[in-house]
């Protein structure tokens, strides 16, 4: 009876010991829709580049997405500005990365205006939307070239192409992929005024996870890290195979067309001439600090030094060069 009973039990154990061992998904949170923003998270996710357990989901319109991240030990992407601005507040989150290595942020107007200058503003009415990233960033944009601000009628809520286009404003602040498609008969020339070429450099999108996920599972961060630099090669590298893999996502089902037309503006922000996927540097972040700072949006509290995290990049470039040289753009990585 005793060998039968020891029999039983060890052939209990197993599945209950596999139970325990299986490895806890962990939740990466979008904020946003699911889109060419995020394109090469979702490439990660649907090439297989994580191998760790991801459950990437979009959470959009949620004005607490930092403390959500925090609240749920989970990986984040959002706007530089809204993860610095919470970290400042007290939520426990670092930056380990950017995907946009820029602001997504323009100012557009109609080439039959001739505005094509930051200077050519003075004295124009701006459409605007009030405390977002692109009126924050234009501020500054202003203030650093010497121009005088109150000079500018700025016109809230009016932000769209079609005010633009109506003649209800001189000139918008959008995001870069919002511009209307060339090919739509619509369509109106654009002249567009990008703050970075006038200087202006912060972190667009970061990627941040809790401080307890980063304390307990480092080496699911430095994964996620990889496989986000491997989706964004592989969303660049060929968009005939890229396009069709992220134009049907679960039950959302995205126009290949205007996907296509949008990861071309976005393009200069994830890899800058020059420059690495994800590797953002501390001079965009002192920019950013002082631009907030500036706009009397918040004060810093916390050190960068105690929320922005460069290590884990210099980990992973250091630890899979070829991650960073032009052979992994080819089709085959």
């Amino acid at each position: 009876m005793g060998i039968v009973l020891l029999l039983l039990r060890s052939d209990a154990t197993p599945p209950q010991a596999r139970t325990a061992s299986r490895p806890v998904a962990v939740k990466f949170v979008l904020d946003g829709p699911y889109g060419a923003r995020f394109a090469g998270e979702l490439a990660a996710s649907r090439q297989g580049y994580f191998s760790s357990r991801v459950e990437l989901a979009a959470q959009p319109e949620d004005p607490n997405f930092v403390q959500a991240i925090a609240r749920q030990h989970a990986i984040g992407v959002t706007s530089g500005q809204k993860f610095l601005l919470a970290s400042w507040r007290g939520v426990p989150v670092t930056a380990f990365a950017a995907s946009f290595l820029d602001t997504w942020a323009a100012i557009f107007t109609l080439e039959s205006s001739g505005l094509r200058r930051p200077a050519d503003l003075v004295g124009k009415r701006i459409g605007y939307r009030r405390a977002s990233e692109g009126d924050v960033v234009f501020d500054a944009m202003m203030a650093q070239l010497g121009l005088p601000r109150s000079q500018m009628a700025k016109v809230p809520d009016r932000d769209g192409f079609e005010a633009l286009r109506t003649g209800e404003v001189d000139a918008i602040i959008a995001a870069i992929d919002e511009q209307p498609d060339p090919s739509k008969p619509t369509f109106a020339k654009l002249n567009v005024i990008k703050p970075q070429d006038y200087g202006i450099h912060v972190p667009g999108l970061v990627y941040f996870a809790s401080n307890e996920l980063i304390h307990d599972q480092p080496s699911v961060i430095a994964d996620v890290l990889q496989g986000l630099i491997r989706g964004w090669h592989f969303t660049y590298s060929d968009y005939a195979r890229s396009v069709p893999v992220l134009a049907g996502v679960g039950s959302v089902e995205l126009n290949a067309e205007r996907l296509r037309f949008e990861l071309q503006q976005l393009r200069p922000l994830v890899l800058p001439t020059g420059g690495r996927i994800g590797d953002y540097d501390e001079s965009r972040w002192r920019t950013l600090r002082d631009i907030l700072i500036f706009s009397k949006l918040g004060e810093d509290d916390v050190p960068l030094a105690q929320t922005v995290n460069y290590q884990f990049l210099r980990d992973v470039y250091r630890h899979s060069p070829e991650l960073a040289s032009p052979g992994a753009w080819s089709a085959e990585k």
